[in-house]
């Protein structure tokens, strides 16, 4: 086991943790320097005398990693990753919240202006639309492809908004070179292959959570983009699958205290995603902001009832404009400032 103490803490704090594990746990334990870290490493034999739940309690505690999965780690995980991503102009992270608005998949021309022109006047800076769309059924609208790229870079040079837009295929990457921000959906989370091309760009990515993966595991990818030298990602919590049918997902709100607890990566909620209902979005996306996440990603279309994907879960440009104007008071009482 090895206990990660918080940087900056009194050493007041750490002699009294280390006294209680002492007399508590009869373990002779002392602080090492690592990465510029401080950490107590504890054998398996002696791991097991130690109730986790209680070394949360102790402020000097950052996060504690069971033995099997250190050596996943080797180390790696304790050197700072970026607490903060660039993109373009804005800062992602820290005391900042972003939203990223825009329709599941871009369908046409005027369907593209009409929303990025709405989201902007907004005061939004990110624009989402998806070019390709992986769905589940092979007969759903699959995207623009090439064209709907094409869309996207054309609006973004005339609005100065910046493009999210997801990559399901290697094969397509000479296409996002001016995207300003590569999503991996939750479909290729562990597309460890994808992911290791990414590594070795520096392209923000904004790295979606499979629908049915641990946390451990999302970390786990994403070390694969940072391992290959890529510090720009940025994660995203958009709901995991339970047994709960009434939501199209279960939204893990606790997913992103443990995230700000236990990594420096920035996170943004898709409340869309996680709830499949529009009238879910505007709470879940107040839940996230209270929880500390750096933004939300919400779907945005002209007419969701005419939607040629995930009509169900948009918002229309009205009642983006109420959404905006009800999230910006739980931003503001958060202490950080809207992008």
């Amino acid at each position: 086991m090895l206990i990660v103490l918080k940087q900056g803490v009194d050493g007041s704090y750490i002699e009294q943790f280390l006294n209680m594990m002492r007399l508590n746990y009869g373990l002779k334990c002392e602080v090492i320097e690592r990465s510029n870290k401080k950490l107590i490493a504890l054998s398996e034999k002696e791991s097991e005398k130690v109730d986790m739940n209680l070394l949360y309690s102790f402020d000097c505690v950052n996060y504690v990693m069971k033995s099997d999965e250190i050596d996943e780690f080797d180390g790696e995980k304790f050197r700072r990753c970026n607490t903060t991503v660039n993109v373009g102009d804005y800062i992602i992270g820290k005391d900042r919240f972003c939203v990223v608005g825009g329709p599941c998949s871009v369908e046409s021309e005027e369907q593209l202006w009409l929303i990025a022109d709405r989201i902007k006047s907004a005061g939004v800076k990110f624009l989402r639309g998806g070019a390709f769309k992986p769905r589940t059924s092979p007969y759903s609208f699959q995207g623009l492809g090439k064209k709907g790229i094409e869309l996207l870079l054309n609006v973004k040079r005339k609005t100065g908004l910046c493009v999210v837009t997801e990559l399901v295929d290697l094969k397509y990457l000479d296409l996002f070179s001016d995207v300003d921000i590569i999503q991996v959906g939750a479909r290729n989370m562990q597309n460890f292959e994808m992911l290791r091309q990414l590594g070795k760009c520096d392209k923000p990515i904004l790295l979606k959570r499979g629908i049915s993966s641990t946390i451990h595991e999302w970390l786990m990818s994403a070390e694969y983009i940072l391992s290959g030298g890529n510090k720009n990602v940025i994660l995203c919590e958009r709901g995991i699958r339970t047994y709960e049918t009434f939501t199209r997902n279960t939204l893990d709100i606790s997913a992103v205290s443990i995230i700000k607890k236990i990594s420096d990566l920035p996170i943004i909620v898709d409340p869309s995603h996680a709830a499949g209902i529009k009238w879910l979005v505007e709470p879940l996306a107040k839940a996230a902001v209270a929880a500390g996440a750096d933004g939300v990603m919400v779907e945005v279309h002209n007419c969701p009832a005419k939607a040629l994907s995930d009509g169900k879960q948009s918002l229309n440009l009205d009642e983006f404009d109420d959404f905006m104007n009800n999230i910006k008071p739980f931003v503001h009482a958060s202490n950080k400032n809207m992008l």
